[in-house]
């Protein structure tokens, strides 16, 4: 097959992969979590076999072992979670109104002795209308997500199949990888191997590192605001460290929700929002320090505005799905583009013909007439 048959057959596969992507994203959504879940418990399973156990027996413990847990963790958080959520909607709009009055009246002073009075006027009508309408989306997208019909076949799938899928997938995960191994091209057979051995260092070292990442951060950001008593400090240090996954958007949401809700509540005491606010520089000082490079480190070589562009791109397009496919591609097209630019500096285009022949005269390959 030639270069140029080559290249027109893998741009048609990933055609038909997008096409397919798009057809059938409102149901992929518990396939590629059950896929996801078994990528990440491979590693397990491989240990308890090579520790004895037949591989039926490892899936069985192992998926035992996580549903379990995550039952236990359902159980304990979903009512205290439940509770602060509904809480955090019936006052989301007067919180926001005190917020906006005490930005107006503490914040806008000196337009009244400069005379703009009527400026102070519109930027309050602004900030009301701003407030007023963010309220009402919060409050519409919440109502959906539990209201929508689609929303809980999409949820009862999530919970129910994908234990069912991740199961038979665990179970023959490492006759599929061989299975797929023997497709490969017999000419290209070591290079793919290499990038496929790249791309699961990244994809795993990521998932499994920002993971933990995330665990940790959203247990410290709620342990700590739950502390210092701010309202509904376990569903936003819950809610920081889920988005923590995405850099510095988790982080960023966290703060602003726990020092306004702080302001409101506490107010004119500072104390209490200036110790929200050093909870979140605490939480970013380990994860800069400690959790980030002990748990994640370089393993994913792709840049976080690369990752942020991915996360909204792939979301856009796909969804849900596009979120839980966007870091796994993002580290794909990070090795193929690292790859791609090796050949290109290895090759004439980058060196030129001039170099080629320089270099093929200093070793006699062009003294031999």
């Amino acid at each position: 097959m030639t270069l140029q048959r080559q290249i027109g057959f893998w741009l048609g596969s990933l055609l038909v992969f997008v096409l397919v992507l798009v057809l059938l994203r409102d149901i992929l959504l518990p396939f590629i979590a059950a896929l996801a879940l078994a990528y990440l418990l491979d590693p397990l399973a491989d240990r308890l076999e090579r520790m004895g156990m037949k591989r039926l027996t490892a899936t069985i413990v192992i998926l035992v072992i996580f549903l379990v847990i995550f039952v236990l963790a359902l159980v304990l958080l979903a009512p205290l979670l439940g509770r602060q959520l509904a809480g955090l909607v019936d006052r989301l709009p007067s919180d926001a109104a005190k917020l906006q009055a005490l930005a107006m009246e503490k914040g806008f002073p000196w337009l009244e002795r400069l005379g703009a009075g009527n400026l102070q006027q519109e930027a309050q009508n602004s900030l009301g209308n701003l407030v007023g309408e963010a309220t009402k989306w919060v409050g519409g997208l919440l109502q959906s997500l539990w209201s929508g019909g689609t929303a809980i076949v999409g949820v009862f799938s999530l919970l129910v199949l994908t234990p069912v899928i991740a199961f038979y997938l665990l179970v023959d995960w490492d006759r599929m990888v061989a299975t797929v191994d023997s497709w490969l091209p017999l000419d290209h057979r070591d290079t793919i191997r290499g990038l496929l051995h790249e791309m699961d260092l990244a994809i795993a070292g990521f998932l499994r590192g920002q993971a933990l990442v995330c665990l940790l951060l959203g247990t410290f950001y709620a342990i700590g605001l739950s502390i210092i008593g701010v309202n509904f400090g376990a569903l936003i240090g819950i809610i920081s460290g889920f988005l923590s996954f995405i850099p510095y958007v988790g982080s960023l949401t966290g703060l602003v929700l726990s020092v306004g809700v702080a302001i409101v509540q506490f107010w004119p005491d500072w104390t209490w929002p200036l110790a929200a606010l050093g909870v979140f520089l605490a939480g970013q000082f380990l994860e800069g320090n400690i959790f980030q490079p002990k748990f994640v480190g370089d393993s994913i070589g792709v840049h976080p505005v690369w990752l942020m562009f991915a996360l909204l791109a792939f979301g856009s397009l796909f969804g849900f799905v596009g979120l839980l496919l966007a870091v796994p591609l993002a580290a794909v097209i990070g090795v193929l583009c690292r790859f791609a630019l090796r050949q290109y500096l290895a090759s004439n285009l980058y060196h030129g013909v001039g170099a080629k022949r320089a270099a093929r005269t200093k070793t006699g390959a062009d003294v031999e007439l």
